[in-house]
Formats: structure tokens, sequence, C-alpha cells
């Protein structure tokens, strides 16, 4: 029987446009798992150059890794300026279901208002 080889998958790799760069930054985003965002822009930095990455945010390259591993825990003062070296914008938009406990909820149109009781 024959062998099957295997290579480890790296998606730095595979990010070489910028729409595949916020498409996965996007994803990672998504799952709200700030390990994950870290790993992402760590895989993101990989594919540009980590050293180049890091003297373009002002970062020191060691640093840089080690903050952005999968066990990393960036400040948020480094992602912003990761972000920013990686020539992408972070965006705010509605979630997809508001928070059910909100003290600021308002009535949604077209609903039975809410009778206390």
């Amino acid at each position: 029987m024959t062998k099957t080889r295997t290579k480890a998958w790296d998606a730095a790799d595979y990010l070489d446009r910028p729409e595949d760069i916020a498409a996965y930054l996007e994803a990672a985003l998504e799952e709200g798992d700030p390990r994950l965002v870290a790993a992402a822009l760590g895989d993101v930095a990989r594919s540009r150059g980590m050293t180049r990455l890091a003297d373009e945010a002002g970062l020191g390259r060691e640093s840089l890794y080690k903050a952005l591993s999968r066990n990393g825990n960036p400040e948020f003062a480094t992602v912003m300026r990761v972000v920013r070296a990686l020539g992408v914008r972070l965006r705010a938009v509605p979630a997809k279901h508001p928070r059910p406990n909100s003290r600021r909820s308002r009535p949604i149109p077209g609903a039975a208002p809410r009778v206390a009781g």
C-alpha cells in the first residue's frame, strides 16, 4: 500500500488578493473569538511578510509574531496598527439579531407592544 503524503495547510499561502484578505478577516470577526481574530491577522501578516509589516506598523517582529499567534493576546492598539499597516478597515454594522435584554431596545415596527405584567 502506498502512503499518502500530506502537507500542512497554511492560510497565508492563499491570501494574495485584498478581497481574499478582507473576506478572511471578516469571517474571523464574525466568529467573535478574539484569539481567532489575532491568529487570522497573523496569517495575513505572514502572507504580506512579517518583517515588512512590523516595520510599517512600528512594532518589533518578534513581538508581532507573539501577539498575533493563536495564543497571543494583542492590545487593541496593536491590532489597530496592524490593520492600518495591512491597508484594511474594520467596520461596525448592526448585528443580525439585537440583544433581547437591551435597555435601550426600541419596539420592532409592526410588532405587538409589550405589556407589563
